[in-house]
């Protein structure tokens, strides 16, 4: 039987930095028609709790069972709530641990993969290849794009008097509700200034972390 944890890292690939619990808005219901494996009598826990806290886990850079159980053991009582756990009456790692194992992987990347698709935009920068001419450098352009279609939703220049930092906010700023999205980026968009903004919108993120952030790249 593959490992779930592993699975887990697999399905969600696109999110390799961390994040917050809240990006789990909704998966419970993406989670619903996943086939529970295990005997009816005795559950304590619903399948859709306790996988909705494993992915948070993972997201959030637990990557072990013991890790995860241990991140479901920390987590603030509002939040065991918010998952649909009593605060002190969370899963255990045993628990965690059979019921990950006993998941169908396939059944289970498909359901977190379907919900990722659903609610990421995806914000990066080109250069548009044939675009510069004897006069002119070659055209920049940031689009914003729906990862689960490729559709660009919005688009801005970035010149030579900007860059794609300052031009962050401008190119979201066309998208007029970003509620519940989750927005990702990589490394060069991992900026405090960005976070606050998409927070400001109602948005979450999953921001790539790298050397430009040197105390958050350092952390464990």
């Amino acid at each position: 039987m593959p490992a779930l944890p592993s699975s887990l890292i697999s399905s969600l690939s696109c999110a390799p930095a961390l994040t917050v619990v809240e990006t789990a808005g909704g998966l419970p219901e993406a989670l619903a028609g996943l086939p529970d494996p295990r005997a009816r009598r005795g559950v304590r826990h619903r399948l859709t709790v306790v996988v909705t806290a494993a992915v948070c886990a993972v997201v959030a850079g637990y990557r072990s069972y013991a890790a995860i159980a241990e991140w479901v053991a920390d987590v603030p009582a509002t939040t065991a709530l918010a998952l649909g756990m009593t605060a002190d009456r969370r899963p255990s790692e045993a628990m965690i641990r059979r019921l990950l194992q006993a998941v169908d992987p396939q059944l289970l990347t498909a359901a977190i993969s379907v919900w990722l698709a659903g609610r990421a935009i995806a914000v990066d920068g080109k250069t548009l290849r044939g675009s510069r001419t004897t006069d002119t450098v070659a055209r920049h352009v940031m689009t914003a794009c729906d990862q689960a279609t490729g559709v660009v939703l919005a688009s801005i220049d970035v010149d030579g008097k900007t860059n794609e930092i300052t031009r962050f906010a401008p190119l979201l700023d066309q998208i007029s509700d970003l509620r519940d999205t989750v927005v990702t980026a990589d490394a060069l968009y991992c900026q405090r200034e960005h976070v606050t903004y998409l927070a400001r919108r109602g948005a979450h993120w999953i921001l790539t972390v790298k050397g430009n952030q040197p105390h958050l790249h350092a952390e464990p």
